[in-house]
């Protein structure tokens, strides 16, 4: 297992930026018509479709919540525009964890095991130490200077704050999954599930 995951890196690119909610429904909308996430790109720019300040920005922006949502499949992105604010926050999460091994280890291992634990509360040390324990077997990480691992930290609990899954006093909120976004995670990868928290019998009655 170890040599395994020594062997796979983490992708840690997303040292700045969010959820990007909003960004990505407008783009989600803009495939949809198109198909092609080459003509997404270049008509958000054109139009400056994200209301970006500066033009670095909006690439930038652009780029990374692309990236994102081509982890979703196609069920997943016409699900994505006309769901309702929560589903949307908790889709995008997954695609979050699906293009970052990093953060769906988090999720898995620090975040709902704490909260199926019964310890509601995730702090800064939480990710200090998983960080750290992850740096062994990853170079990418143990090399990462100490602005980034901060970034890194920053963007990960502003991002659970707004998929919900974390209070502004760092409480872990429960969640329940809407019907037909576990259906979609169900058809997809039921072991996605373990990327919220969620107790092992809710896990159960939303596999079957």
């Amino acid at each position: 297992m170890a040599d395994t995951m020594a062997l796979e890196r983490y992708r840690i690119s997303f040292t700045s930026g969010s959820l990007y909610h909003r960004e990505s429904v407008k783009l989600a909308e803009l495939y949809l018509s198109s198909r092609d996430w080459e003509e997404v790109s270049a008509q958000a720019l054109r139009d400056n479709v994200l209301q970006a300040r500066t033009e670095s920005t909006a690439k930038r922006t652009c780029r990374e919540a692309i990236a994102r949502l081509k982890t979703l499949n196609e069920s997943e992105l016409a699900f994505l525009p006309e769901a309702n604010h929560q589903d949307q926050a908790h889709l995008l999460w997954v695609a979050v964890c699906r293009l970052y091994r990093f953060v769906a280890d988090f999720a898995v291992e620090v975040l709902r095991e704490r909260f199926v634990a019964m310890k509601l509360d995730l702090s800064f040390e939480d990710f200090d130490a998983f960080y750290n324990r992850k740096s062994e077997w990853h170079d990418e990480l143990d090399n990462a200077s100490a602005s980034t691992r901060d970034k890194l930290r920053q963007v990960l609990f502003r991002m659970l704050r707004e998929a919900g899954l974390l209070a502004k006093d760092k409480t872990i909120n429960a969640i329940l999954l809407s019907p037909r976004l576990v259906e979609l995670l169900r058809d997809n990868n039921p072991d996605e599930f373990l990327y919220f928290p969620v107790y092992e019998s809710d896990i159960k009655g939303m596999s079957k």
